[in-house]
């Protein structure tokens, strides 16, 4: 069965929160089983400073007594050098013990009477030597046939021997504990990792499977691409020829509309020469007192006839106004662009510097903060959009204030580049900011010439190169026009080429 995108999604995460759950289980459960080693371990290493101690104390105490003993019998002082050896060893044997076993509290008592005994044993050692030294072996000899000494080494001897052997049962203990700590680790390690294991078996088919459905899918959608493309190339070939034969309908009917308009203007000329005589004429003769038709006559040749020469021929501007739009429209249209390598800073500095005396005149400044390197575009297209642009902004600027102008640049994804022209002017109210793209569309009050062919202009440029322009105004405080462009025109102007 096929996998979808959205079964590879849930599987995918099914089996990470799988793989998720078991490496917590198993990081969670070794730090445990760690913890309890280490635990054993301490354990076992008290145990074994413990018997270390103990032994050390009963050799220490069994040297003394040899030394004793063979001095006694044979008052030779090198008997007593083990003795003397031993001698300041045995407390600090003693103190050892107290601090290993000072945390369990039932070896509380048994301590005391052993540092008790040891004490006794020593004093009664010390005794008998100097007893000894002092030439009276026998009271040293007595001292010893008393048996209190024996006693207290024999309970010495006890604490010692019960405490090895509670030793020796605490570390097999001990070992015990820490061998079935670490099979348990091992077990927890072995099951985590054939989770583990399983869970990247089962992504892996997972991965597997949706990259062989996406690769599936490529193909289909190439195979498709390729006759949507034909059909594109050919559909964008036919509507280049119809584009063509527009612009040229354009062309033509534009100039042909020239020839009568020129007549029309050239008679109105002539018209207006003829009736300024007549004006003259009529305003020169006397009128008669009761004749309606000369007074008619006087206001048709002063008022009449210079009115409507005057309405034909700011029609007539008008319309050549218009049909020179239309021309210039259709001549951009039918220029073979040729895309180049530009650099966007000179082309934004450049216009700048040509509308920079009539920016100067209202105090005004032109800012530029270009963010991109070299374009490959249509130069004279890209200097033509920012011209219109500027000439706008300086068209409609707000008397109020002085006109700011600033021309931004930055690169965007996808390989394009956004050129903003922010200007603080008049603004554009929000049911216009379309239809200033259209042509022979104004916005606002007109207090400048123009047929509102500009912005549609740049729009048809635009778009010629492969991008777009949409604009954010606020009336009354500004208007920012955006235009996104690709980086490398080429791709675009070659498909329109094909």
């Amino acid at each position: 069965m096929p996998i979808t995108s959205k079964t590879f999604v849930r599987s995918t995460a099914l089996l990470l929160l799988v793989g998720l759950l078991a490496l917590i289980g198993i990081v969670g459960t070794s730090i445990w089983l760690t913890d309890r080693s280490q635990v054993y371990l301490d354990e076992v290493i008290e145990a074994r400073i413990a018997r270390r101690a103990a032994v050390d104390l009963r050799a220490s105490l069994l040297d003394m007594e040899t030394g004793q003993r063979g001095y006694l019998l044979t008052l030779d002082e090198s008997y007593l050098e083990p003795y003397e050896a031993a001698r300041p060893r045995v407390l600090e044997q003693v103190e050892a013990l107290k601090r290993v076993l000072a945390p369990y509290e039932v070896a509380a008592a048994p301590l005391q009477q052993l540092e008790a005994d040891v004490t006794f044993k020593l004093a009664e050692m010390d005794e008998t030597i100097t007893q000894a030294r002092a030439n009276d072996v026998n009271a040293a000899i007595a001292r010893v046939r008393t048996d209190q000494g024996q006693e207290a080494m024999n309970g010495i001897m006890t604490f010692i021997d019960s405490l090895i052997s509670a030793v020796d049962a605490r570390l097999v203990e001990g070992v015990g504990n820490q061998r079935s700590t670490g099979e348990a680790l091992r077990i927890v390690s072995i099951v985590g990792g054939l989770i583990i294991l399983m869970v990247v078996a089962g992504a892996i088919w997972a991965v597997l499977s949706y990259t062989q459905e996406l690769a599936n899918a490529r193909r289909a959608v190439e195979e498709a691409n390729t006759s949507l493309e034909e059909r594109v190339r050919e559909r964008t070939s036919e509507l280049g020829k119809a584009n063509e034969e527009i612009q040229r309908f354009a062309y033509i009917v534009t100039h042909d509309l020239r020839a009568p308009l020129v007549n029309i203007m050239g008679f109105t000329a002539e018209l207006e020469t003829s009736v300024d005589e007549v004006k003259t004429y009529m305003e020169a003769q006397e009128t008669a007192g009761d004749d309606p038709l000369a007074s008619q006559a006087r206001i048709a040749a002063t008022e009449d006839l210079p009115e409507a020469i005057s309405f034909i021929r700011a029609a007539t501007r008008k319309m050549d106004g218009l049909i020179n739009a239309i021309l210039k429209i259709s001549r951009e249209g039918r220029r073979q662009l040729n895309p180049e390598p530009v650099e966007l800073s000179e082309i934004a500095e450049t216009s700048a510097a040509a509308v920079h005396h009539q920016v100067a005149e209202s105090e005004g400044s032109i800012e530029t903060d270009i963010r991109v390197g070299k374009l490959i575009t249509d130069r004279l297209s890209l200097e033509q959009i920012l011209g219109n642009m500027l000439d706008n902004a300086v068209k409609y600027q707000e008397p109020s204030r002085p006109l700011r102008v600033v021309i931004r640049a930055r690169h965007v994804p996808g390989n394009r580049v956004h050129i903003e022209v922010e200007d603080n002017g008049r603004g554009i109210a929000d049911a216009d900011h379309e239809r200033v793209f259209e042509l022979f569309r104004r916005s606002g009050s007109q207090t400048s010439a123009g047929e509102g062919i500009g912005l549609a202009h740049v729009r048809t440029m635009v778009r010629s190169l492969g991008g777009d322009v949409t604009l954010t105004s606020s009336l009354g405080e500004g208007t920012t026009f955006i235009i996104n462009l690709p980086r490398d025109s080429r791709a675009f102007l070659g498909r329109l080429g094909a």
